[in-house]
């Protein structure tokens, strides 16, 4: 039969496991975040920096980078292609490691893309797909480690130099 400290020793392990899946799956929001935000005004450009291991990798059907300088710089460029994006992320699966300092997330996310030119007369280009995604803890909390995006579906009118990518 379990004694006090057993039953309190047992809710103290529960009580972890939810607040990692919590902070993981506010982990995953602040990163889908980050992305819409990324030259918006008042945008601190060091934000990845909160959110990913300096050596981050992360892969996406227009290409990949690593660390989070060239990740950085790499969605600077992206986002400078659109007027405006919109991410949606939902569906966060959170499995923890034996140990409790790695996890591996899948994150569904429908991303809308308008265009520069004539956002009237173009469809946005909108995406649905999910991510897989790597965190480990670290001395400053959770952060992630490997990124992946894959595509499901696409819908509108990508950028011409996007026609060929990977969907």
């Amino acid at each position: 039969m379990p004694t006090q400290p057993d039953d309190i020793a047992d809710l103290r392990a529960q009580v972890g496991l939810m607040r990692d899946r919590i902070e993981l799956r506010e982990l995953f929001d602040r990163y889908v975040l980050a992305l819409d935000a990324l030259g918006g005004a008042g945008h601190d450009e060091a934000a990845f920096a909160e959110l990913c291991t300096e050596d981050a990798t992360f892969l996406f059907p227009i290409g990949g980078c690593r660390g989070v300088e060239g990740f950085t710089a790499f969605q600077r460029e992206a986002r400078e292609r659109w007027a405006r994006t919109h991410h949606l992320s939902t569906n966060h699966s959170v499995t923890l490691d034996g140990d409790g300092d790695g996890a591996a997330l899948r994150v569904h996310l429908i991303a809308t893309h308008v265009h520069h030119a004539d956002p009237e007369s173009s469809r946005p280009f909108e995406v649905g797909g999910y991510y897989d995604a790597r965190a480990v803890r670290t001395a400053d909390g959770w952060r992630l480690s490997e990124v992946a995006f894959h595509v499901v579906w696409s819908y509108g009118d990508p950028l011409p130099e996007f026609a060929g990518a990977r969907r």
